[in-house]
C-alpha cells in the first residue's frame, strides 16, 4: 500500500486511538488491499489466502495480479506470507487473480484459482505445494476446468468424510465435478446446479432466477451440508442454503450478511478453529477502499442449535482473541493486529520483513503476555541510512514508554544485524505498540523481534554475610572462574546470549569482552576469535 494511502488511514483512525486500546481489529490486514478470504485450518493454525486489489487499476476495473497468505494462532495478532502464488505462475493466463481457494490432502497443498486465458475466456487451474505457504507450482501446464467460455470463477473445494472431493464454482451458473484422488483430474462431466427458488432463494430483481449471484463457499458440519454465497442483487449480501447431500437438492436457509461495507461484491468464508465458528468476508473499509480496494475481515459466531447461521454484522472489533501472545520466543516484525504506514516485503534472511518505515509509522501487537515483566528486547534490523529508534509503548502509540531501541545503518536494506535495549515495567498483559522515530525518508527493516525475561525460577544459592555491587575482577573471558579461557566459555556465553541461562554477578561482567554495556552475540563473535587465537587480547571498549 502506498504511503500516501497509509498516512491517510492513520489520520482516519487517530480518534480511535484514544477512544479504545481495541480499536478496528477489523480489516485484519492494512498494509495492501486484500479481498476475497478463502480461510483453512493446517496443524493448528488458521492461514486464510486472499486475492490482492492493486492500488492502481488498469481500465477502472478489477486489477488483481497475485494471492497473499496470512496466518494466525490467536485470531488476532497475523503474520504475512507475502505474495503465494501469481497468474504469471500459469503459462497460460493473461491474469484476472480472482478468488480461490486452498485445501490439503496427503501432505500436499492444492490451490484453485480462477483466471483469463490468453486465448481467451475463463479457466479453473490448480496449483501444488508441499506447503502452506507455497511455493506454489502449476500442477497441470493446463486449466483443470474450461469449458471454453466464461464465468469459470470463484472456485470453492471440499473433501468429505468418505474421501471424495467436490470442486463448485461458477457465476452466473452454478457448477460441480467430483475430484479425483490425486485433486488434479476429475471423474465424469461439469454438471450443472440447477438455481430453483426454493434451493437459493428469490431474488428483488428479475436479473437472474435466485439471489445465487457468485462466491459459493461449500463445507459440511454435523452431516448437513452448506453452500455459502454471494447473492443479489448488486451490491451484494451474502446468503446460504443446505443440503443432506454434497450434491443437491438444496434448500434456501437466508441471509447471514446484510449488504454493508462500502463494497459492491462480499466473499465468504467459514471455519471452526479451536473450538469457535468463524466466518471471513470482505468489505472497502480501509481508507480509500472501495469495490475495487477491498479488506478481508473476519467475525466469531455460533451456530444456532438446529445448525443454521444467525445474522452476522460487520463490526471493526473482530473476534476476541484466543490466549495471549508470549513474547519471550522469536516472533516476526510481520505478525501485526494492527499497523500505520509501514509495508512488508522479501526478506533475504527467508519470510517476510517489515520495511519502508517512517518516522510516526507503528505495529500494534494485541494481548502480549509479559508475566512478571521483561528486562531486555532485541530485534533483527537492516537499513541503508542512519537508522532511528524502535520506541516500545504499552497500550497505544503514545503509552507508556518501556525501552528504546536505538538501530544505526547497516549498510543495506537487506544487510541484517541484531540490536538490542534494556526494558522496564512491562510486566503482565498489554496491547504492544512499537513507534518507529528518526528523520525523514526510510529508517530500517525490521526481520524479528524477542524479549527477555529475568530467571524466575533461579536456583538457590547460599547467601553471603555481606553483599556487595560485582565489579569486574580482571578475568574477562572466564565465566565459570576456572582460570582459562576456553570453549567452556564460550558455550556458556552462547546459552547466555540465547537465554537459555542467565550469567549474574561477576560473570555476567566477564562476559561483556568487548566492555560496551551489553552481552549480545558481539561478545560471542569476539571471544571465539579470542580462542581461536585470530585476535591477542579483547578490545578495550
Amino acid at each position: 500500500m502506498r504511503k500516501i494511502f497509509l498516512m491517510l488511514l492513520s489520520s482516519v483512525l487517530i480518534i480511535s486511538l484514544y477512544s479504545s486500546s481495541c480499536f478496528a481489529d477489523n480489516p485484519i490486514v492494512q498494509t495492501i488491499y486484500t479481498a476475497d478470504p478463502a480461510p483453512m485450518v493446517y496443524d493448528g493454525r488458521c492461514y486464510v489466502y486472499t486475492t490482492h486489489d492493486e492500488d492502481v487499476l488498469i481500465d477502472n476495473f478489477f486489477t488483481m495480479n497475485d494471492w497473499r497468505c496470512y496466518s494466525t494462532t490467536d485470531m488476532a495478532n497475523w503474520t504475512d506470507h507475502g505474495c503465494v502464488l501469481s497468474y504469471t505462475d500459469f503459462s497460460w493466463s493473461s491474469g484476472k487473480a480472482w478468488a480461490g481457494q486452498c485445501i490439503e490432502r496427503n501432505g500436499k497443498f492444492y490451490f484453485y484459482v480462477p483466471l483469463a486465458k490468453k486465448n481467451g475466456g475463463e479457466a479453473i487451474g490448480v496449483a501444488v505445494a508441499d506447503s502452506p505457504t507455497g511455493p506454489f507450482k502449476d500442477a497441470l501446464g493446463k486449466p483443470l476446468i474450461d469449458r471454453g467460455g466464461w464465468g469459470e470463477i470463484d472456485p470453492t473445494v471440499f473433501i468429505d468424510d468418505d474421501g471424495q472431493a467436490y470442486l463448485y464454482w461458477g457465476n452466473p451458473d452454478l457448477y460441480y465435478v467430483k475430484l479425483n484422488p490425486d485433486m488434479i483430474s476429475y471423474s465424469g462431466g461439469i454438471v450443472k446446479v440447477p438455481l430453483t427458488t426454493s434451493g437459493f432463494g428469490t431474488r428483488s430483481k428479475n436479473d437472474r432466477p435466485t439471489t445465487y449471484e457468485e462466491g459459493p463457499w461449500f463445507y459440511k458440519r454435523n452431516n448437513l451440508y452448506y453452500m455459502v454465497f454471494a447473492a443479489g442483487p448488486i451490491p451484494e449480501h451474502i446468503g446460504y442454503s443446505t443440503s443432506t447431500s454434497p450434491t443437491g437438492p438444496w434448500t434456501y436457509r437466508g441471509v447471514i450478511m446484510p449488504t454493508q461495507g462500502s463494497s459492491f461484491t462480499n466473499h465468504p468464508g467459514v471455519i471452526d478453529y479451536k473450538g469457535n465458528s468463524y466466518f471471513f468476508y470482505h468489505n472497502g473499509a480501509l481508507p480509500g477502499g472501495g469495490g475495487y480496494h477491498r479488506s478481508v475481515c473476519v467475525e466469531q459466531f455460533q451456530y444456532n442449535p438446529d445448525g443454521t447461521i444467525p445474522k452476522i454484522n460487520m463490526t471493526k472489533e473482530g473476534p476476541a482473541q484466543i490466549g495471549t501472545l508470549n513474547p519471550y520466543v522469536r516472533n516476526e516484525a510481520e505478525t501485526i493486529c494492527w499497523s500505520s504506514g509501514i509495508e512488508t516485503e522479501k526478506c533475504s534472511e527467508g519470510g517476510m520483513n517489515v520495511g519502508f518505515i517512517e518516522n510516526g509509522d507503528y505495529i500494534k501487537v494485541k494481548g502480549v503476555n509479559f508475566g512478571s515483566g521483561a528486562v531486555s528486547f532485541e530485534a533483527r534490523v537492516a537499513s541503508a541510512s542512519n537508522g532511528g529508534n524502535i520506541e516500545i509503548r504499552l497500550d497505544s502509540p503514545t503509552g507508556k514508554l518501556v525501552g528504546t531501541c536505538a538501530v544505526t545503518g547497516t549498510g543495506g536494506w537487506q544487510t541484517w544485524t541484531t540490536k538490542s535495549c534494556s526494558v522496564s515495567g512491562a510486566e503482565g498483559i498489554h496491547d504492544l505498540y512499537f513507534v518507529f522515530k528518526g528523520g525523514s525518508g526510510y529508517l530500517f527493516n525490521i526481520d524479528w523481534w524477542k524479549f527477555a525475561q529475568a530467571d524466575s525460577n533461579p536456583t538457590p544459592t547460599p547467601t553471603p554475610a555481606h553483599t556487595a555491587t560485582p565489579t569486574y575482577n580482571g578475568k574477562l573471558g572466564d565465566l565459570n572462574d576456572d582460570e582459562s579461557i576456553d570453549s567452556l566459555d564460550l558455550q556458556l556465553l552462547k546459552r547466555h546470549v540465547l537465554r537459555k541461562i542467565q550469567l549474574t554477578g561477576p560473570n555476567l561482567l566477564n562476559a561483556d569482552v568487548n566492555r560496551d554495556g551489553n552481552v549480545d552475540s558481539m561478545d560471542v563473535s569476539i571471544l571465539k576469535r579470542y580462542i581461536l587465537r585470530k585476535i591477542s587480547e579483547f578490545p578495550e571498549g
